[in-house]
């Protein structure tokens, strides 16, 4: 069983406290503002996604986040200045019957990005510690358990050469319900919404509890959880392509 390992925290501990409620979701930016500043982020991450094969350096990206949080959006402004040839964007569903006759993380180590390349997550692997745990779809041994299994994953990623970054975007319970009901009665938009996201909308306070406890215990500075206040589309969008140009940077 992998064992706990002492790595320095991202987020400081925090004794329980819901740190999603301490954020400020009144954050916002202007459009010329948005623009400008995210036009040089693109600018940045285009040049610098070009250097990763140079450096023997790979990128990999984690979205997580309440649903309708905006992270599908955010993901297609921030390839939009990679080579498409170079990154793949996953969406992470249930697993398949083969993935379930394997240990849990076997499916996300066959999309590790090689050297050179770009893997983004629309959800991950942290769905073990959320809807699996919070729907009863594993034990309660599992989930207990993945905590570690996902550290050491993380860990040898990056003694492996991958730049990791996890994006958590949240809203208020308030700003979900108004762009569910935004989902509902705009036709090409209807897809986006179902029984399912009701359910979840319905355990939002478990949902939050452990998104924080997730902090806590798999937020570290090699592979930082970044909790971005995402009411506001603009401000979450350059938060995170500004977040993931100033990473390259620091790490080529």
């Amino acid at each position: 069983i992998p064992s706990e390992r002492a790595r320095r925290p991202r987020v400081e501990r925090t004794a329980g406290k819901n740190i999603l409620r301490s954020l400020d979701y009144t954050l916002k930016l202007s459009e010329k503002e948005y623009d400008e500043r995210m036009a040089e982020a693109q600018g940045r991450i285009g040049r610098l996604t070009r250097r990763l094969r140079k450096e023997g350096r790979s990128l990999t990206l984690v979205f997580e986040g309440a649903d309708a949080a905006g992270k599908g959006g955010a993901i297609r402004r921030l390839t939009r200045s990679m080579d498409a040839r170079l990154y793949r964007v996953i969406s992470t569903a249930a697993p398949t019957d083969e993935e379930r006759g394997h240990p849990y993380l076997w499916r996300f180590w066959r999309e590790v990005p090689r050297a050179g390349r770009v893997t983004v997550y629309d959800r991950s692997w942290y769905g073990r510690v959320l809807v699996e745990r919070l729907e009863s779809y594993c034990a309660e041994a599992d989930w207990k358990r993945a905590y570690a299994e996902i550290d050491d994953f993380e860990e040898q990623l990056v003694e492996a050469g991958t730049i990791l970054r996890k994006f958590w975007l949240a809203i208020t319970p308030e700003e979900q319900l108004k762009r569910f009901k935004d989902r509902e009665t705009t036709p090409y938009k209807q897809y986006k919404i179902g029984p399912d996201d009701w359910r979840n909308r319905a355990k939002w306070d478990g949902y939050e509890a452990a998104a924080c406890e997730m902090f806590e215990k798999t937020g570290t500075a090699e592979a930082p959880w970044v909790l971005v206040e995402a009411v506001d589309k603009r401000w979450a969008r350059v938060k995170i392509a500004e977040t993931v140009a100033a990473a390259l940077k620091s790490e080529l």
